[in-house]
């Protein structure tokens, strides 16, 4: 199974609804629709009136983000795992390099995790490495602490994806070569093999768009 998953960040309202039928209608005439899914992630403000419309389509709903604590807490502002599930969403983004760039640490990522599983959302974690690390070939380092410091061995593998996101990629133009990617690819699965005995899904993300995205479903 391949996945397609759009982050929509700080952009939508509940107009923007008409880009996501457009999806559908796409999706549901395509002949190869049954070999990948779409999972769109827009604002918290918009999740409940997503998932209620597209709840028996081919889309799927998911959140940008969830808060590291169970329920309900005093935490202003803070959005948990069992109030997005509770509107109808069904994935979450957890570790986006956003969030660790605003204090994410690891210990409050495997917490999200938690939750985030025991209520029934589907995690896509977040791995990368920023441009110096790169530089300094530090990339497979960084990479198996970011995963191996959050997963664990007793979380449930089959709701967990994990998405290579290069930070020095995201919004630069830039994107790994195909023999990079290939080579960290194989790292990243060898990391969850030893976790899980068996690799989760491995996807990219940074700077696709419709000219490069073929690079990236091969």
């Amino acid at each position: 199974m391949k996945y397609f998953i759009g982050n929509w960040k700080m952009f939508g309202v509940p107009k923007s609804i008409n880009i996501l039928k457009k999806i559908n209608f796409f999706h549901s005439n395509d002949k190869n629709r049954k070999k990948y899914r779409v999972i769109i992630t827009p604002p918290y403000t918009l999740l409940e009136t997503y998932a209620k419309n597209f709840k028996n389509k081919k889309i799927s709903i998911g959140s940008q983000n969830c808060y590291q604590k169970d329920q309900f807490s005093s935490n202003t502002a803070a959005i948990s795992a069992y109030m997005i599930r509770s509107v109808g969403a069904k994935y979450t983004l957890i570790g986006h390099s956003d969030n660790r760039g605003e204090g994410d640490t690891n210990d409050m990522l495997k917490n999200k995790v938690k939750f985030a599983l025991k209520n029934n959302l589907k995690v896509v974690f977040c791995i990368g490495e920023n441009q110096k690390e790169k530089k300094n070939k530090k990339t497979f380092g960084i990479l198996k602490n970011q995963i191996t410091k959050v997963l664990e061995k007793k979380f449930n593998k089959n709701n967990i994806i994990v998405a290579y996101e290069p930070i020095w990629s995201i919004g630069t133009g830039k994107i790994p070569n195909k023999n990079e990617l290939k080579k960290t690819t194989i790292h990243v699965k060898k990391v969850l093999k030893g976790i899980y005995k068996k690799s989760t899904p491995v996807l990219y993300g940074g700077s696709v768009d419709g000219s490069n995205a073929k690079i990236f479903r091969e």
